[in-house]
């Protein structure tokens, strides 16, 4: 089978390595970046996009080369291209399987330095009305950074990102110091993120609910030592996706492509 693989994630490139220990697949994989399309490589992937796509170009690839299956593996916070993928799917009668790992499970977990909000502009609103002390954390990517400085001084902000062009032109053009940029090369540790507190100063951190694969707890566990708050932006609820079509794990990802093949 053919498989049309949205990726860019460490969900994406573990989905890779399964399928191609268990299926007779060829698969090619788009992400946005080519850091990310380079670890898509290394996991088994036939091919490679390393650019963002939009909604015609997916649909003439597909189209085009005669894909089975669409599988859309991005991040829980990638709202457009998950919209985009399952009309895409809907549109040309495919199969679609939408991959979302699931949310952090904070059962053994002190949570009472979690601030929830529902955007990237109310977290830097929170930041204003009541954290005016200390640095910020931005562990929540470079395309987000945007609206947090809406009402957050670039002098006490500190993101952590991938050391790619694409995210390093969009600190310049918000006016990021250089030395406030801390580089990513994947989830951090408790200590890790514990020494980024410390050395920064910060008294409070930005992050996703991006489930365990993301650092999550880590973050979370790093804040409540350093006795500093965490602003936590929920999962947006994607209406485009069916949730029949949703898998949260290997397993019930083999289920669905034993059912569709």
């Amino acid at each position: 089978m053919k498989i049309f693989l949205l990726g860019g994630t460490k969900d994406s490139t573990n989905i890779i390595e399964f399928i191609k220990e268990n299926y007779d697949a060829y698969i090619l994989t788009t992400t946005t970046t080519e850091y990310g399309a380079k670890l898509a490589r290394e996991s088994g992937s036939d091919d490679t996009i390393a650019r963002p796509l939009l909604k015609d170009e997916i649909a003439e690839i597909i189209t085009a080369n005669g894909y089975d299956i669409l599988i859309d593996a991005t991040h829980p916070f990638a709202e457009h291209i998950t919209q985009t993928s399952a009309t895409i799917a809907k549109e040309l009668k495919m199969p679609y399987i939408r991959f979302e790992r699931p949310t952090t499970n904070f059962e053994n977990i002190d949570i009472e330095c979690i601030h929830y909000v529902n955007s990237f502009v109310d977290a830097g609103k929170l930041i204003a009305d009541e954290f005016k002390q200390g640095n910020v954390l931005h562990f929540a990517g470079a395309n987000t950074m945007e609206d947090v400085l809406k009402n957050v001084s670039t002098d006490r902000f500190y993101p952590r990102i991938l050391k790619v062009e694409s995210s390093l032109e969009k600190c310049d053009a918000l006016g990021i110091n250089p030395n406030h940029i801390i580089p990513m090369t994947g989830a951090a540790s408790c200590e890790e993120n514990v020494e980024l507190i410390e050395k920064y100063d910060a008294c409070v951190m930005i992050t996703k609910e991006s489930g365990e694969i993301g650092g999550v707890i880590n973050k979370i566990e790093a804040a409540n030592e350093k006795n500093i708050a965490v602003i936590m932006i929920q999962r947006p609820q994607i209406k485009e996706v069916n949730k029949k079509d949703m898998v949260s794990n290997l397993d019930e990802l083999d289920v669905k492509l034993k059912n569709f093949f």
